[in-house]
């Protein structure tokens, strides 16, 4: 049996992995967070990577606060940069394989068409940047690792941006949201079940390494933040609270943010057979699952 460790388990993505270890028996599972294991020592991975006998590393754990960043940037980097390249070098070293999760904010937004795997990264905020960091401390050290980048990543768990706004829907008669931020919503439920298809490609297949390097994952489809709150309101049964579209510097915030960050998905869906389903489909899944 294969065993695969869950840093970050307590996150929004390893909670939604942890549904999935009744179906995945094929799999020994051992989750973890900072209490079980602080992945920014190097020394406490490897011996946990060693003791553990851990097959497959899926890196769940990242420092999310993007405008909190701008001041909080060594703890940001010590999570985002240097943890990860702690993975990497146990997983070198003991013969593990690693999957780890980045971010749409590797790029500064400013494209108009969806980006692939090629498009260069040019990171605009301190999250941005250490992420990018992170991705290109793994490639150094561990070429054969799986880097997902994916974006606006909500699910039932934790804080997210449809929890917020069905709650300030409740409270609010009015709410303003940028309309001219443009992205993919990510149900942290689909990518839990692609990550674990990729978890048995790499298990199954003589050769795991030949599926090294990066990809793109988001649900389909495109809309803004204003769009995405019109939805949610919609499928919560949210009728009393008007929304209306605003720009982004009517709405400033400490860290700058990608005005067009659609990832361009097909690499993943080829190499793995993967289908995504459209956001709008997703997001009714986890509103129902609210109980809203």
């Amino acid at each position: 049996m294969k065993k695969i460790l869950v840093t970050g388990a307590n996150g929004q993505l390893g909670n939604e992995i942890r549904l999935l270890e009744a179906a995945n028996k094929e799999f020994g599972f051992v989750f973890t967070d900072v209490a079980e294991l602080d992945i920014c020592n190097a020394e406490a991975v490897d011996s946990f990577v060693e003791g553990n006998s851990i097959d497959i590393i899926i890196n769940c754990a990242a420092y999310t606060a993007v405008d909190k960043a701008e001041d909080d940037k060594d703890l940001c980097n010590r999570i985002n940069a240097e943890a990860p390249a702690n993975l990497a070098s146990a997983a070198a070293k003991h013969g593990a394989k690693l999957v780890h999760v980045s971010t749409d904010y590797v790029f500064d937004g400013t494209a108009h068409t969806p980006y692939n795997e090629q498009c260069a990264p040019c990171p605009a905020s301190v999250y941005g940047r250490t992420k990018l960091a992170g991705e290109d401390n793994i490639r150094k050290i561990l070429p054969s690792a799986i880097i997902i980048r994916t974006a606006w990543l909500y699910s039932t768990f934790g804080n997210n941006f449809v929890k917020t706004m069905i709650r300030l829907g409740k409270e609010k008669n009015a709410l303003n949201v940028v309309y001219d931020q443009i992205g993919s919503p990510t149900y942290a439920a689909d990518l839990a079940a692609a990550i674990m298809r990729i978890c048995n490609h790499i298990a199954s297949d003589e050769n795991p390494d030949k599926f090294g390097g990066t990809y793109h994952f988001t649900d389909e489809g495109v809309c803004s933040w204003y769009d995405f709150t019109i939805e949610i309101h919609k499928n919560a049964g949210i009728s009393s609270c008007k929304v209306s579209p605003i720009l982004s510097g009517q709405y400033p915030a400490k860290a700058p943010r990608p005005h067009y960050s659609v990832l361009d998905k097909a690499k993943i869906k080829d190499t793995f057979g993967i289908e995504i389903p459209h956001w709008t489909v997703s997001l009714q899944h986890c509103i129902a699952k609210l109980g809203q």
